[in-house]
């Protein structure tokens, strides 16, 4: 009989040729991991009735609950999208700051953050800005590759501002793999990890993040002020009184939206799914205000079910990959492996932050959630000292970078789509560099103070 857990390293590097190929991420795993089934069961390193596990696994993640907020979030997200709400946050932004140096960067990164918490979704948001923002932007002068890289950037912020998408998804995995640790170590009335205790813990990292930019692009207009020229003074713009009116015009409602969402989670009011629900409705509600909802509601509808099909198809592919890496005794070799390093369990911690983020060149944070995570977190979450909010958004931060490097970064292909003319690939590849080690230097904090990430879910939840 052949070893098993060399199958295993060889079903990973196949399933990472095929990505690198092109071949569809679902099919890929699903398909990859059905060949290496067959061939283990051949050679005796497996019994393929393993996968007779599959259907009542599929089942569990249909029923489940938590699950249930994504396409509600996504609806959402969509409708916001369709609404024009950004066009009009847009707009009056650039007027606010626009006549000052960088302005133009700054409003983009302040409306990102606004739609990133209303919307949750990073490709509704990079089309909006990529469409409105890097037109106005090159107009008035601005570097392309600054410009670029600040709607790429400001657009992912949608991967870590609750309702993020991914801090569901990560929650739920996080979640079954906290008590997964707990019941190893002989806990038999396990404490829970929330998809709450992510969206608190991720509030002060996120803003922190936002802080960070903002200074990076105030620094840029100080140092390089050509590469972010003023706006030049419009004698027709608003101002005073007209200006306070407008902003509030703009504000109230999106802002209104957001606490119902965030604050009905954190205040314990309404679980995630809830939420989402009051979201859904809140957004038909804001969009209904701009334009008849007649065709709008069935174009909604059916982004949804696209985005919403494409995550789950995923997730079943990834299902099948892990119950086949695991008949291989994959999870094993990886147990040894993370517990054999030097540096015990920040080591273990380190290896697979590494991991995650070279994974990203190749892969995108659906995929490493649903593929990496039930993998290497119950191993984690069982070392002394690894705090399971803590490692969560560390988690979360490093796939938002995922999103943004080169050369299979989502973001940047959704940019690329909509961008102007002017704006080339190397344009954007260039111009994200500066944001890709912004975060890297986010997570570099978030190593060393922990308490940004779990001093809120602390002060709500206790623990």
């Amino acid at each position: 009989m052949a070893n098993p857990e060399i199958l295993a390293v060889f079903m990973v590097i196949a399933v990472v040729a095929a990505l690198m190929a092109g071949y569809p991420v679902a099919l890929t795993l699903a398909g990859t991991s059905l060949i290496f089934a067959v061939l283990g069961d051949a050679i005796g390193a497996m019994s393929f009735g393993i996968i007779g596990a599959l259907p009542q696994r599929i089942f569990g993640v249909m029923t489940n609950e938590v699950l249930l907020a994504i396409p509600l979030f996504i609806f959402m997200g969509v409708m916001l999208e369709r609404s024009r709400i950004a066009e009009d946050l847009l707009e009056t932004m650039g007027r606010l700051f626009g006549t000052l140096r960088g302005g133009l960067g700054i409003s983009a990164v302040i409306v990102g953050t606004l739609l990133a918490a209303a919307k949750g979704v990073v490709g509704a948001t990079t089309v909006t800005m990529g469409l409105i923002m890097l037109p106005t932007m090159l107009r008035f002068g601005y570097d392309p590759r600054l410009a670029a890289g600040t709607v790429a950037a400001t657009a992912t912020l949608a991967q870590i501002f609750p309702p993020a998408t991914v801090l569901v998804l990560l929650g739920d995995q996080l979640g079954n793999a906290y008590q997964a640790a707990q019941l190893s170590k002989g806990i038999f009335a396990p404490r829970s990890l929330t998809v709450s205790d992510l969206f608190a813990g991720a509030l002060i990292p996120a803003f922190a993040l936002v802080g960070l930019y903002l200074l990076f692009l105030i620094a840029v207009a100080v140092l390089r002020p050509k590469a972010s020229p003023a706006l030049p003074a419009d004698q027709k713009a608003l101002r005073g009184f007209k200006m306070l009116r407008r902003l509030a015009e703009v504000l109230v409602a999106p802002l209104a939206l957001i606490a119902a969402v965030l604050g009905s989670i954190l205040g314990g009011i309404a679980t995630p799914t809830e939420a989402a629900s009051i979201g859904a409705v809140g957004a038909i509600a804001l969009a209904a205000r701009k334009a008849p909802l007649g065709s709008l509601v069935r174009s909604v509808c059916e982004k949804t079910a696209q985005v919403v099909s494409m995550i789950f198809l995923i997730l079943i592919g990834a299902t099948m990959f892990s119950l086949v890496f695991r008949a291989l005794g994959g999870d094993d070799m990886v147990h040894r492996a993370l517990s054999n390093l030097p540096g015990g369990a920040a080591g273990a911690v380190l290896t697979v932050m590494i991991a995650m983020f070279l994974l990203g060149f190749v892969m995108d944070a659906f995929e490493i959630i649903f593929v990496v995570v039930p993998i290497v977190a119950p191993i984690l979450l069982a070392m002394p000292g690894v705090d399971p909010v803590w490692l969560g958004i560390m988690m979360a931060v490093n796939l938002q970078t995922s999103y943004m490097h080169p050369p299979l970064g989502p973001t940047l292909f959704f940019l690329r789509g909509v961008a102007p003319p002017e704006i080339t690939t190397r344009h954007i590849y260039v111009g994200i560099i500066p944001f890709v080690a912004i975060q890297l230097l986010a997570l570099v904090v978030l190593w060393f103070v922990p308490g940004l990430a779990t001093a809120l879910p602390l002060a709500l939840y206790g623990h």
